[in-house]
């Protein structure tokens, strides 16, 4: 019998509202692997993308106060979107400075431990240190896929976990699952990230390059693991195209989507239809659905 392995889980703002299937399918994939998360009874907003461009302390105590948490419980915390990764990774780090540390007490109101060892993980950690877990129900034998980490998980220093220019933590676990990662230059690119709202031209612009490069490289999909690169990836695919006058149609799952479909957890669970971009086309004609 495999132990269970235990994890502070940091949902994100997100999990409610725009990356519902990216949580939903967090959560089966984990207590698929043995793993359990547990998440704290009162998380609030890490900040991101704009607190810590406003006030350099409230965006290091708002991700504080999920760190507290972890190290109360004794247990590395773990966040599938990478903008929140990123803000609880940088936290953790202007921690171990000594006036930042007072500072950020002062504002949550709580004294917060000296030489502190916060250790945050992105669920693609997670998934690849327990790759022998997965039992391949379902292998993506013939699935040729794009993974794409966008800019955050590598950058700034302080946050990496791998190569900044070229990740390949997530190219592992597609091979791991019988899928063929594609070899492409922009899997590290911006897609212009939540400059949608102010400069929705520009992200067509970066996204349009991504989606054409993926295509180019021999992708059938691309593998996503952050809320707001996938809505500008999916959902803007239809008006890209429409602009570019191109269809691109190339699905984008969030990487747990496919860890779920690999280990036989069914389409409707693993909220395919949640989807933008139909998937299913692409699954039926290579066997997996």
């Amino acid at each position: 019998m495999i132990e269970t392995a235990r994890y502070a889980y940091y949902p994100g703002c997100c999990s409610k509202a725009s990356a519902k299937e990216y949580t939903a399918t967090t959560r089966l994939v984990c207590k698929a692997l043995g793993i359990e998360l547990e998440e704290s009874p009162d998380w609030i907003c890490c900040g991101a993308s704009s607190a810590h461009s406003i006030d350099r302390i409230l965006g290091i105590a708002l991700p504080a106060h999920e760190l507290l948490y972890a190290g109360r419980m004794k247990l590395d915390l773990v966040a599938s979107c990478a903008l929140c990764f990123s803000r609880l990774k940088i936290a953790a780090a202007e921690l171990k400075d000594d006036d930042v540390r007072k500072r950020v007490g002062e504002v949550l109101g709580q004294e917060i431990p000296g030489n502190p060892d916060y250790r945050v993980m992105h669920i693609l950690q997670v998934l690849e240190k327990h790759l022998d877990r997965i039992h391949l129900e379902k292998p993506l034998k013939g699935l040729s896929v794009a993974c794409y980490y966008g800019c955050l998980l590598g950058r700034p220093k302080e946050v990496a976990f791998d190569d900044a220019e070229n990740p390949q933590v997530m190219d592992r676990v597609v091979a791991a699952l019988g899928g063929e990662p594609v070899e492409w230059g922009f899997k590290a690119e911006c897609c212009g990230g939540s400059h949608v709202f102010t400069r929705p031209d520009i992200v067509s612009k970066l996204s349009h390059r991504l989606l054409y490069q993926a295509k180019q490289a021999g992708a059938d999909c691309l593998a996503v693991v952050c809320p707001v690169c996938h809505s500008n990836l999916d959902a803007m695919q239809k008006s890209i195209g429409k602009e570019y006058k191109e269809e691109v149609d190339l699905p984008a799952f969030y990487i747990t989507q496919l860890v779920g479909l690999a280990a036989g957890l069914p389409p409707r669970k693993l909220m395919f239809e949640k989807l933008f971009v139909d998937p299913m086309r692409l699954l039926r004609a290579k066997g997996l659905a």
